[in-house]
């Protein structure tokens, strides 16, 4: 720990980084701000001072506040309790929810600026918009998540870490979960004894939430997406926001260009989960779609499985995404390359991304087109300036705003061949 640490800086906050922190400068130095909002004068405390170029401080108090600030949505999670004990996973709620989407499309911007050389208004013909989800804006984007993991502490007590530490912090209230997360969660002290963490999920297939505490052995749970039902582990990775499904589904399938689209083709689904994608290009395809999903977690590939079951030109394999690529390209034949190059490609990466290698896989294939899922806005630009470099530009971009009051977004892009 470093001389700094401890002491209170004036800052004037002048913008806001990837990852959801406010920028200010202090003696030409980048200091990293939470709970700050741009445009701010703050009072903060140097947390880490361990590199030349960078420190990190939490705001202890706002001398100029932004016409954007408002109470925290979270009491918990407020400027008034000690940044130790400040509940982590709502890094925006002190910021007027229409402005947290101006910052969230202004780090969007500014990763694409940097990592992949476009402007976007440039390339789209128009400004990105960070869409909000379906009944967000009524109810100002809170009682939007279907699954809250919380960490148990010593005594038994379940609560979220505080923001950057392993710090359990006891909370009254999960003000972004659904109304029966909220009241499902074990939120008492000493509620949980012998336990480390404990999920609480509430499948919309069904009526009330579950628990999942350590490694419980994981039970089937039904999600339903508009008239289509899926099943999935509820330990198993799902869309968090209630209306992710619905939102993306309908993204993917406005982001597929129907002129590039061929029935014949042969369709792929990368990371591919439980099959939501996959089943979203399918209903565009149509019953006689060729589509591979392609899932490194076996349970979730066996849940693909039976979620595509109504198109018989449908597969879930279970694989890590490179290598399948690799064996694919490698064993395919002259007909079946030619299905690749008259598919399209839909890939849902983690928050890495897809990453070089793979992308330079997909590429390989000659896609009609690729539409990429992606809720890293660093990673997608990098991996678009990739697909760039191997001769597929973008051409279609839309972004969402599925985790309202923290940092994070959602983006489908649709990437084509330049020629």
């Amino acid at each position: 720990m470093g001389e700094s640490v401890g002491t209170l800086l004036e800052l004037d906050v002048t913008g806001i980084a990837h990852g959801g922190i406010s920028v200010a400068r202090h003696e030409g130095r980048v200091v990293f701000v939470s709970d700050a909002v741009p445009g701010e004068r703050v009072v903060a405390r140097v947390t880490e001072d361990r590199k030349k170029s960078f420190w990190r401080a939490d705001t202890v108090s706002v001398l100029t506040p932004s016409e954007h600030r408002v109470d925290h949505v979270w009491p918990e999670a407020a400027l008034d309790r000690d940044p130790a004990v400040r509940a982590g996973g709502a890094e925006f709620g002190h910021i007027a929810l229409p402005h947290q989407r101006t910052l969230k499309h202004d780090v969007l911007v500014d990763a694409f600026s940097r990592f992949a050389r476009t402007d976007l208004t440039e390339v789209l013909g128009r400004d990105v918009v960070v869409e909000a989800a379906p009944g967000d804006d009524e109810v100002n984007g809170l009682g939007w998540r279907t699954r809250v993991r919380l960490q148990v502490d010593e005594d038994g007590t379940a609560g979220p870490f505080a923001a950057r530490s392993h710090t359990v912090v006891p909370v009254a209230s999960l003000p972004l979960a659904t109304r029966v997360v909220q009241e499902s969660a074990p939120l008492d002290r000493g509620a949980m004894p012998g336990s480390s963490v404990v999920d609480v999920l509430a499948p919309s297939g069904a009526e009330g939430a579950r628990l999942v505490i350590d490694e419980q052995k994981p039970t089937v749970v039904t999600e339903v997406v508009g008239e289509r039902s899926f099943t999935v582990d509820d330990n198993g990775f799902w869309q968090v926001h209630r209306q992710a499904p619905a939102v993306l589904t309908a993204a993917v399938q406005d982001l597929v260009d129907r002129d590039r689209l061929d029935p014949e083709g042969q369709h792929l689904d990368l990371y591919g989960g439980v099959g939501l994608l996959a089943a979203a290009l399918g209903d565009v395809v149509g019953p006689k779609a060729r589509i591979t999903s392609v899932e490194s977690a076996p349970r979730a590939t066996e849940h693909a499985q039976e979620n595509l079951a109504e198109w018989i030109g449908a597969r879930a394999e279970t694989a890590r995404v490179d290598r399948w690529l690799a064996r694919t390209a490698a064993d395919a034949s002259r007909p079946e390359l030619q299905r690749f190059r008259a598919g399209t490609v839909v890939l849902d990466p983690p928050r890495s991304g897809a990453g070089r290698e793979v992308v330079v896989q997909i590429a390989a294939l000659q896609p009609a087109q690729v539409v990429y899922v992606a809720c890293d806005p660093v990673a997608l630009a990098r991996d678009v300036a990739t697909f760039a470099d191997l001769g597929y530009r973008l051409e279609a971009l839309r972004a969402f705003d599925l985790f309202p009051h923290t940092h994070h977004l959602e983006a489908v892009a649709r990437l084509v061949p330049f020629a």
